[in-house]
């Protein structure tokens, strides 16, 4: 009998055309109550209007759960790491400061740290989460390994991350391109392709990277 096929999400930053459908359909998930947890970030503001969405990429071992004091952010045990839980949240910031994609918010409103959590009322069920249903252009993707590779044959998922001596396996996929090159911050500079088998990617100027290949 065949083992079904696994979905995943997929970031790809070059295909991102700002036009917003993420962040109004993240607002309507159940979990999220109105509130949108998807952030649209401008690459280079002062001289581009390329836009990029930035999604939780769901860490294997996330640091904001690793330094919550109150034990109020947990991980599924599909690999989701969800928005801490009011009842437990104090409110300290912690996981704020210490995520390396810059990812969590601390709601003042409700003094609670909220984030994406991949829509997990419908991936838990086999949907799509809602910011991917919508993206007109593919930016954000959810689906198989297999159907993106096909797809984008140009383009690499990668799911490594180094921060100085840190590494990080995420849950959620970062396309960049086959032949593009990535420059760590101790200046050395490696290729993407090896990247998928030796070394894992800094994404410190990764996205400038991106869109010079495309400039």
């Amino acid at each position: 009998m065949s083992v079904p096929a696994q979905f995943e999400f997929f970031v790809d930053p070059n295909r991102c055309i700002g036009c917003q459908s993420c962040v109004a359909a993240c607002s309507e998930c159940d979990t999220h109550k109105g509130h949108s947890m998807i952030h649209l970030q401008y690459v280079q503001r002062p001289i581009s209007v390329q836009t990029v969405p930035v999604v939780c990429m769901h860490c294997d071992s996330p640091t904001c759960a690793e330094v919550c004091p109150a034990d109020a952010i947990k991980r599924t045990d599909d690999g989701v790491v969800q928005t801490a839980r009011k009842p437990r949240c104090i409110a300290c910031n912690n996981c704020v400061l210490a995520c390396p994609f810059g990812v969590p918010k601390m709601e003042v409103e409700y003094s609670l740290m909220m984030k994406c959590d991949m829509c997990y009322d419908r991936t838990s069920v086999g949907s799509k989460p809602m910011c991917a249903s919508v993206c007109p252009s593919g930016a954000l993707y959810y689906g198989t390994r297999d159907e993106i590779e096909r797809a984008r044959p140009r383009s690499e998922p990668v799911n490594k991350f180094r921060f100085g001596n840190q590494i990080i396996t995420t849950k959620v996929n970062m396309m960049v391109p086959r032949d593009s090159t990535m420059q760590h911050i101790d200046g050395q500079h490696i290729d993407v392709t090896a990247a998928m088998h030796e070394e894992p990617v800094n994404p410190s100027g990764m996205l400038e990277n991106v869109f010079d290949e495309i400039g």
